[in-house]
């Protein structure tokens, strides 16, 4: 391969866009592979590993946002009531519960067609969505889990916004 056809690549893989947005927010990345980028990021209640992947055979590009959550067999049936409350809510992405593992994650993705190229603005904002959705809706999830709320009670909790500071 010619140093030509690097650069060429490197340019309409929609990865090298996340990957300028990760090192401007100094962000910790690994580029896994050609097609899957791992960004890590401190939140407020957890640390949060965003997956960039780029699905050619679908012109897409895939996020996921995993965080470490485990979810208990007797608490899971609760906590797909609350996925499908918060999802409900939400206008970009969703959360998802793998059912084999019982891995909690939100997931996005961006359709790129026709050699359609992303930009940095259109990443950043995936990234931006996915630890927003985290953050806000993680406690929720927590009182699910352990403190054995309803999906109801756990919602109510997380819509409530507060004013100002203590």
């Amino acid at each position: 391969m010619s140093l030509l056809d690097i650069t060429f690549d490197s340019r309409t893989n929609p990865l090298a866009a996340v990957e300028d947005v990760a090192a401007s927010n100094d962000l910790t990345f690994e580029r896994s592979g050609e097609d899957e980028i791992t960004i890590l990021s401190k939140g407020t209640y957890t640390d949060y590993q965003l997956s960039f992947t780029w699905m050619a055979e679908i012109d897409a590009l895939h996020l996921a946002c995993a965080f470490e959550m485990k979810i208990p067999e007797g608490r899971r049936a609760e906590v797909q009531r609350l996925i499908a409350a918060i999802n409900e809510q939400l206008w970009l992405g969703h959360f998802d519960l793998w059912a084999q593992s019982g891995l909690l994650m939100y997931r996005q993705a961006l359709l790129l067609p026709g050699g359609m190229l992303a930009s940095g603005a259109q990443c950043e904002a995936m990234l931006e969505a996915a630890l927003i959705a985290c953050e806000r809706y993680y406690p929720a999830f927590q009182f699910v889990i352990w403190a054995g709320k309803s999906a109801a009670e756990a919602m109510s909790a997380a819509m409530f916004d507060t004013a100002g500071h203590a």
